[in-house]
C-alpha cells in the first residue's frame, strides 16, 4: 500500500523554524516530551487511505485527533484548522506544501481505533511514559465523575433516541436531568494527571466504578460521600491505604459535628479534581459526546484524557 509522505520541510520552513509559529508554543514543547515512536509502533497497522488513495501515516492522524481533543473541534473544524494553523501542521507532522486529511479520513481513522480496541492501550502507553518521567506522584488518587450530554435527543413516548446506549439521570443539586454518559476518573493527587478513566451511561452510580478507578500503588484514596461504604473503607484500610472518603449520613441520624468537620476537610483537599473537569469541559470543550454509542463515547473520553495528560505534562515540566 502506498503511504503519503508528510512533514518534508521546505527551504523556507527549515530556515525560519520557530519564527513561523511565533516562538516555542505549548504544542512544540509537547512534541519534544512524548516518545511518539512508541505510539507509532502501536498504530502502524491502521493504514487506511480509502479506495484508490495513498494511506495517511497513522501517527499523523493520531496527532490530529489529539489536537481535536485539546481544542474541542468537530471533524470539519479540525480539517479547516489543519489547513489554516501552522502550529497544528507542525504538531501533526505536516509541511506547508502537504495536503491535509479531510474529515472523512479522520472519521474513518477514529472508527479504526475503536474497532481495534486501541484506545485503552494508547492511554496505557502514555501512563508508562508519565511514570518513567517521574511526574506521577502516587501520593493519592482522587475519585470523581462528571456527566456529559449525548448529541442525540432523549427518547420520548413517541420516538426512541438515536443513541440506544445513552441514559438519563438527575443532575445532583440542580433541576432537570442529563441524557448521555458519565466519565469516571481517578486523578493523581498533586500532579493532577488522570490515571484511570471509565465511561458509562449517565445513570451508573459513581460508587459502582470505584474499585476499577483505584490504581493500587497510591497511599491515599480521596472521594466524596457518594463513594462511602463500610466495606470499601475496611478493604482500603486492610490494604494499608489512608482512607479519605467523606462520610455518608445515616438515614436515621444526622452526621455529628465531628464528621461534618471531617467532610469539609475532605472537600477542601479533593477540590483539586474539579480543576481537571474544568479543563476538560471549559478549555477542551468536552461538554457533548459527538458520536453515537458507548464504544465511541468511550473513545472520545479516553482520547480527551490522553490529550489532557499530555497538556498537563507540558505544563508541569514547562
Amino acid at each position: 500500500m502506498a503511504v503519503k509522505r508528510t512533514g518534508q520541510l521546505s527551504l523556507v520552513e527549515a530556515f525560519l523554524g520557530d519564527r513561523l509559529a511565533g516562538g516555542s508554543s505549548p504544542l512544540d514543547r509537547l512534541s519534544g516530551l512524548v516518545k511518539w515512536y512508541r505510539f507509532e509502533k502501536m498504530l502502524n497497522r491502521l493504514r487506511d487511505g480509502g479506495p484508490g488513495r495513498a494511506a495517511w501515516p497513522p501517527l499523523v492522524l493520531f496527532k490530529a485527533l489529539l489536537l481535536q481533543s485539546l481544542y474541542g473541534l468537530s471533524d470539519r473544524e479540525l480539517e479547516e484548522a489543519l489547513g489554516d494553523r501552522l502550529s497544528f501542521r507542525r504538531f501533526a507532522g505536516l509541511g506547508l506544501d502537504d495536503t491535509v486529511p479531510d474529515h472523512t479520513v479522520l472519521s474513518r481513522f477514529r472508527n479504526l481505533l475503536v474497532g481495534e480496541g486501541l484506545m485503552e492501550k494508547l492511554f496505557g502507553e502514555l501512563d508508562r511514559q508519565l511514570e518513567k518521567a517521574g511526574v506521577i506522584l502516587k501520593r493519592g488518587t482522587m475519585l470523581d465523575a462528571t456527566l456529559i450530554d449525548a448529541v442525540s435527543a432523549p427518547p420520548t413516548p413517541e420516538r426512541p433516541s438515536k443513541d440506544a446506549d445513552a441514559r438519563p439521570t438527575m443532575r445532583k443539586g440542580k433541576d432537570g436531568f442529563t441524557f448521555g454518559y458519565k466519565a469516571h476518573v481517578g486523578v493523581d493527587e498533586g500532579s493532577g494527571l488522570i490515571r484511570t478513566v471509565i465511561t458509562t451511561p449517565a445513570n451508573v452510580n459513581d460508587t459502582v466504578m470505584a474499585e476499577a478507578l483505584i490504581c493500587g500503588d497510591e497511599k491515599t484514596v480521596w472521594a466524596d460521600a457518594a463513594y462511602d461504604t463500610h466495606a470499601r473503607r475496611a478493604r482500603l484500610k486492610a490494604q494499608g491505604k489512608k482512607v479519605r472518603i467523606a462520610r455518608r449520613p445515616n438515614k436515621h441520624h444526622a452526621l455529628p459535628a465531628r464528621l461534618k468537620r471531617y467532610n469539609r476537610l475532605i472537600a477542601r483537599r479533593r477540590a483539586a479534581v474539579e480543576t481537571t473537569f474544568a479543563t476538560l469541559k471549559n478549555r477542551m470543550k468536552l461538554t457533548t459526546i459527538r458520536y453515537i454509542g458507548l464504544a465511541k463515547a468511550t473513545a472520545q473520553v479516553t482520547m480527551a484524557a490522553i490529550a489532557f495528560n499530555m497538556r498537563r505534562w507540558a505544563a508541569i515540566t514547562g
